[in-house]
């Protein structure tokens, strides 16, 4: 693969493709894949269907596939919740429609795909719950041995649930992800394991494509992309994916990127608030959006670029707010999707507020996982069944 490198995102130094190396060794920052594409041919993709794979000449070239046929999400126009809002032009990116019910499965189809090319034999993964139960799937569709480092207690069990029947060893780490991710790094240095969380950046070049499906299900760039925020790999991906379209000059418009997390866990909207372009870490990130429980996102550089590149921005969501949002999804358009999903939605009324979006602007939502990854959550906070005896007139006066 000639025309694809590993490049450092700070100090530009170049490595081999093949290269198993998630961070500079000489400054210590983050990996971009990149490429000398050639000339885009939109009419090579544009009769195929839409999936991760569609867009191949965009992702690293492979001799297998490891494919669960990801992506290729819809895209609701969201007339009844853009009323709530009071704007014309929303819509939802619904990722949880993937084979594992989030967007990780794009990243982890080319993940795990080069990981058969480079010839590794254990992938592994830190994960607050998705990352895990996709890694899974697709290792025991590459026939690769998973290791999984979870937060003990601190997950979902539906997504516990997948890591488990995929047949993934499953660690339960006595800490928070911040640590598992820690420990993850440092066995694989000492076990030779390959790790696919979103620090590889062979990773967000499969998460990438949600910006080409967007771009080509709407026509044309949207004005914003609003999206949850946890480990920052999606938001950096999709800049991504938008960024060499335009440079392609496949796009003029780019979309601005705003990036939404849980009050408990913020450190990159804390860091845009205040006009940084560095983070501090949050030892102790606490909300039950359990998938963007992260004080300490491996992805923060690439994310604050991002926003700052975009003219986007970052804002912070209460629980509660989350909550409400989840519910108003599922109550207006019918997507039920798991809280982490739901910050999208309510962080849209905080940016409509403070007038960083015009109520004419073209709107999408990026909802990231579907809502039976954390049935216990609704459960808990909806309203209860009524209980009722098997008698039409006791129906009747319930409904009345």
């Amino acid at each position: 693969m000639e025309n694809m490198w590993l490049e450092c995102i700070r100090c530009h130094k170049k490595f081999p493709w093949n290269t198993v190396i998630y961070t500079c060794d000489q400054c210590g920052a983050l990996l971009d894949v990149k490429y000398r594409f050639e000339e885009p041919n939109p009419e090579s993709w544009r009769g195929k269907p839409f999936s991760v794979w569609r867009y191949e000449n965009f992702l690293p070239k492979v001799r297998e596939k490891v494919s669960l046929n990801e992506g290729g999400t819809s895209l609701y126009k969201c007339d009844r919740l853009a009323e709530k809002f009071g704007i014309k032009n929303l819509w939802i990116k619904n990722e949880g429609e993937n084979p594992t019910g989030s967007f990780k499965d794009r990243g982890m189809t080319v993940g795990v795909s080069l990981a058969k090319e480079l010839g590794s034999r254990t992938v592994a993964c830190a994960s607050t719950g998705n990352t895990s139960a996709s890694l899974a799937a697709y290792a025991a569709k590459a026939g690769l041995k998973c290791v999984v480092m979870i937060p003990s207690g601190k997950i979902a069990l539906g997504k516990l649930a997948q890591a488990i029947m995929y047949g993934a060893i499953v660690l339960a780490v006595e800490g928070n992800f911040d640590q598992a991710l820690n420990l993850v790094e440092q066995s694989s240095k000492r076990l030779g394991l390959y790790i696919l969380n979103s620090l590889n950046p062979y990773r967000l070049e499969g998460q990438k494509t949600i910006a080409y499906e967007v771009i080509e299900q709407l026509g044309e760039p949207p004005d914003a992309i609003i999206l949850p925020v946890g480990n920052a790999g999606n938001i950096s991906a999709i800049h991504k994916g938008i960024t060499e379209w335009k440079q392609l000059g496949l796009i003029e418009q780019t979309p601005r990127l705003i990036g939404i997390q849980a009050e408990g866990a913020a450190p990159i909207a804390h860091a845009y608030k205040k006009k940084k372009r560095e983070v501090t870490f949050i030892e102790n990130p606490e909300t039950l959006a359990t998938a963007i429980r992260i004080g300490k996102p491996v992805n923060w550089e690439k994310a604050l670029r991002a926003i700052y590149d975009t003219n986007g921005a970052a804002e912070t969501v209460t629980d509660e707010q989350i909550l409400q949002a989840q519910k108003l999804l599922a109550r207006t358009e019918g997507i039920f999707v798991e809280p982490a999903s739901a910050a999208s939605i309510a962080g849209l009324t905080k940016i409509l507020d403070a007038g960083l979006i015009d109520k004419d602007e073209r709107i999408v939502c990026i909802t990231t996982g579907h809502g039976l990854k954390d049935p216990d959550t609704p459960i808990r906070t909806c309203e209860k069944p009524i209980q009722v005896k098997p008698d039409p007139e006791i129906i009747e006066k319930v409904l009345q």
